[in-house]
C-alpha cells in the first residue's frame, strides 16, 4: 500500500469504531435516566445489534456483492445513519426513539464487513498490513469512551450529546467514503441461493460431535455477553464511578494486548483450553461486578473490565479460527457467516430479551437496582455453559488443532 492509501484505511477505521463506540456504551444509562426506561426496554434497544447482524449477509450478499462499489454502500449507508443518529438523540420517549435505532443499525452493521473488504481488497499482504490498519478501529473506541469522559456527559446528565457526535462522525465517515479505492463488486459465477447468504452451506459441520457442542456453548455464552454490554454502564454509573465510559475502555486495551498474545497461547493451550477459560472469564467477571463497589471493592469493578481481553480474544477469536479449521475450503466463509449469524443474532437476541427483564425484576427504590444479585445470574449462566462444555467437548480432530496465527489473521477471521 502507498502511505496515502495506508492512511485513509487507517482514519476509515477509526471513524467506524468511534462511531459505534460514541453512543453504545453509555446506551443503557441513557434510556435508563434520561428517557425512563424500564429494563426490559434497555434490553429490546439493544437486541436491534442482533436484528442488523441477522440482515447483514442479506445486504452484503444481495447488494454488495454483486452490484455495487463497496465503498460507494459504505458512503451511503453512514451518510443515511448520521441523519438516524441526530433523530436518537431528539427523541422524547423510547417509542419515537427506537424505530430510528432499530433502522440504524440495520444499516450499520453490514458496514463492519465492508470496512473488511475495502481494506483488504487494496493489500498485497494481509497478514503483514492489516494489524496496523484494524487497531486504529479499537482506538477510535477507545477515543469515544475517553471523549463522554473528558466532557462528563453522563454525570452531567447530557448523554444526548453521545448520538449528536456519532452523528458527526458517521456523516464525515460517509462523505469520506467516496474518496476511498474503488473496491467494485467481484463477479462470481452461478447464482446466490437462501443458503449461501445465511451462512447454511456450512450446517453440514454440525454433523461433528464436538463442533455441535462448541456451537450450542457459543450461542448459549452470549447470553450472559448480552448483559455486559446492555447493563456493566448503568451499574458502573449507579455504584458510583466517575467517568465509566473512559474507564471502560480499558477493556478495548486489554483486547489488543491479548490479541497479540493470541498466537503464544495457541501453541501451548490448544482449543479446548482456550475455549473454557475465555468461559472461565466471564463468570469471574460478573462475580467481580456483583461483589464490587465504589469504595473498598473499586479494584473488582476494574479487573472486571480488563478481563474484557480474555473474555472476548479467547472465546470469540479461538472460536472463529476452530470453524474456520474444520471448514472446508469452499464453505470457510459460509461457516463463518453461520457462527456469526448464530451469536451475534440468536445468542444475543434471546441475552437481550432475558437481562432486561431480569433487572426489572431486582429493581429496589427509585431507579436503583439490586446488583449484586442480578450480576450472580449471568455468573450462574456462563459457570453453567462451562461445566457442561468440559464435560461434553472431546475434539479428536487434528486438522482442528490451532495454528500459530498473526494479529492480523485473528482479526480478520473475527470480523468476518
Amino acid at each position: 500500500m502507498t502511505p496515502a492509501i495506508r492512511f485513509k484505511l487507517s482514519l476509515m477505521m477509526f471513524l467506524e469504531f468511534f462511531i459505534w463506540g460514541a453512543w453504545f456504551v453509555t446506551l443503557g444509562t441513557y434510556l435508563l435516566h434520561n428517557l425512563h426506561t424500564s429494563g426490559t426496554q434497555v434490553g429490546v434497544a439493544f437486541l436491534t445489534q442482533s436484528i442488523g447482524a441477522i440482515v447483514a449477509p442479506f445486504i452484503i450478499g444481495l447488494i454488495a456483492d454483486r452490484f455495487f462499489s463497496a465503498q460507494k454502500i459504505l458512503g451511503v449507508l453512514h451518510l443515511a445513519g448520521a441523519a438516524l443518529l441526530w433523530r436518537a438523540s431528539m427523541a422524547a420517549n423510547f417509542d419515537s426513539f427506537y424505530p430510528g435505532v432499530l433502522v440504524y443499525m440495520v444499516l450499520y452493521m453490514p458496514t463492519l464487513a465492508l470496512v473488511n473488504s475495502i481494506s483488504f481488497r487494496q493489500m498485497q499482504n494481509p497478514q503483514k498490513e492489516f494489524a496496523s490498519v484494524r487497531v486504529l478501529g479499537t482506538l477510535g473506541w477507545i477515543v469515544a469512551g475517553l471523549t463522554i469522559a473528558r466532557f462528563g456527559w453522563e454525570q452531567s446528565g447530557t448523554l444526548a450529546l453521545t448520538f449528536k457526535m456519532a452523528a458527526g462522525a458517521s456523516a464525515l465517515l460517509g462523505l469520506f467514503s467516496f474518496t476511498l479505492p474503488p473496491t467494485p463488486p467481484v463477479r462470481k459465477e452461478g447464482k446466490t441461493t437462501l443458503g449461501d447468504l445465511l451462512g447454511l452451506g456450512a450446517i453440514g459441520l454440525l454433523k461433528n460431535r464436538s463442533y455441535l457442542i462448541f456451537f450450542l456453548a457459543s450461542v448459549a455464552i452470549c447470553v450472559p455477553l448480552s448483559f455486559y454490554y446492555g447493563f456493566t454502564n448503568p451499574f458502573l454509573n449507579e455504584v458510583g464511578m466517575k467517568s465509566a465510559a473512559g474507564i471502560q475502555s480499558l477493556g478495548q486495551v486489554s483486547e489488543v494486548l491479548f490479541m497479540l498474545l493470541i498466537p503464544v497461547f495457541f501453541t501451548r493451550l490448544g482449543v479446548k483450553k482456550m475455549l473454557a477459560i475465555g468461559m472461565l472469564a466471564w463468570a469471574v467477571r460478573y462475580v467481580f461486578f456483583a461483589y464490587g463497589n465504589g469504595g473498598s471493592g473499586y479494584w473488582m469493578l476494574i479487573a472486571g473490565i480488563v478481563l474484557h481481553g480474555i473474555c472476548y480474544d479467547f472465546f470469540f477469536v479461538t472460536g472463529q479460527i476452530y470453524t474456520d479449521n474444520l471448514a472446508g475450503e469452499q464453505s470457510k466463509s459460509a461457516a463463518q457467516g453461520f457462527i456469526t449469524l448464530a451469536t451475534y443474532g440468536v445468542g444475543m437476541l434471546i441475552g437481550s430479551l432475558l437481562s432486561g427483564r431480569i433487572v426489572d425484576a431486582h429493581k429496589t427504590t427509585g431507579e436503583l437496582h439490586d446488583w449484586h444479585t442480578i450480576w450472580l445470574i449471568p455468573a450462574a449462566i456462563a459457570a453453567g455453559v462451562l461445566a457442561l462444555f468440559l464435560l461434553l467437548f472431546k475434539d479428536k480432530n487434528a486438522a482442528a488443532q490451532p495454528e500459530a496465527i498473526s494479529y492480523a489473521e485473528a482479526n480478520a477471521r473475527l470480523e468476518v
